[in-house]
């Protein structure tokens, strides 16, 4: 645990300079301080910050997260002739790349809102968005450590990255429709239920919609979701399937790490 701490605050210390960990943070403060200056109501400044959210946050991350591995190859390399457990690396690394990613979004989001005049009315949302960024970052965040850990080739493993980002992102629930388009005579709500536990930024989206019960966001899955663990049922669902995905990515990420010849 001390060396881990060690490779962490080295890591911290090396983001939180980072012009780009400013420019990201600046980004969510713009972003939050002119929704609500447009719109008064938090709650909907909330759910048009969560329609950005679940684009950027994602991209963002799965774009540091494995370019970060890739330059930092040298680095890991020249720590790797020294007596020190891959674990206690991979954790370090995992975790310094994340965290200063995660505190930007925070940073940013909260400052945005409580310099506009936050209404404590919509805590429960707000609260809701800003975990749901959080995991979203430090789930891709795996990710993209997975991916470049078992491509060598950069231009591969960042290709492979951003096309995995582009249909959870984007082609999903095109999909998904098409699917229910070609399968609507059949029962198939349970396989739709199943499918979208797949993706985590669907789970993500569903997660902040049952909170507001805005049935016109929620799209195919969200209403199932709605209807069949509406409530307390579907938060928590939801909640074990995002640490499902934050899980597996890693101990994946870290199983490669082990085997992988640097």
């Amino acid at each position: 645990m001390e060396l881990i701490g060690k490779i962490i605050r080295f890591e911290l210390s090396n983001a939180f300079r980072s012009k780009w960990i400013i420019a990201y943070s600046l980004f969510f403060f713009l972003l939050s301080y002119l929704l609500l200056s447009f719109e008064t109501d938090t709650a909907k400044s909330a759910i048009s910050m969560m329609n950005i959210v679940l684009i950027v946050i994602p991209l963002v991350s799965t774009i540091f997260g494995t370019i970060f591995v890739y330059n930092s190859r040298d680095y890991i390399e020249m720590i790797l002739c020294q007596p020190i457990d891959r674990t206690s690396l991979f954790l370090g690394l995992y975790l310094g790349n994340s965290i200063p990613l995660a505190s930007g979004f925070l940073a940013g989001t909260l400052a945005g809102f409580l310099l506009n005049g936050f209404s404590f009315s919509s805590t429960g949302g707000f609260i809701i968005l800003l975990a749901v960024g959080a995991s979203l970052t430090f789930i891709f965040t795996a990710i993209a450590f997975y991916v470049a850990i078992n491509f060598s080739d950069k231009a591969k493993g960042l290709g492979f990255a951003i096309i995995l980002w582009l249909i959870l992102a984007v082609v999903y629930d095109g999909l998904i429709l098409l699917f229910v388009y070609f399968f609507q005579e059949y029962p198939i709500d349970n396989t739709v239920l199943i499918i979208s536990l797949l993706n985590p930024i669907d789970l993500g989206r569903i997660l902040f919609i049952l909170n507001f019960d805005v049935s016109a966001l929620m799209g195919y899955t969200g209403a199932l979701f709605n209807k069949f663990f509406g409530g307390s049922l579907g938060m928590i669902l939801s909640v074990t399937t995002l640490l499902l995905w934050f899980l597996i990515p890693t101990l994946l990420g870290l199983r490669g790490f082990k085997k992988k010849d640097f």
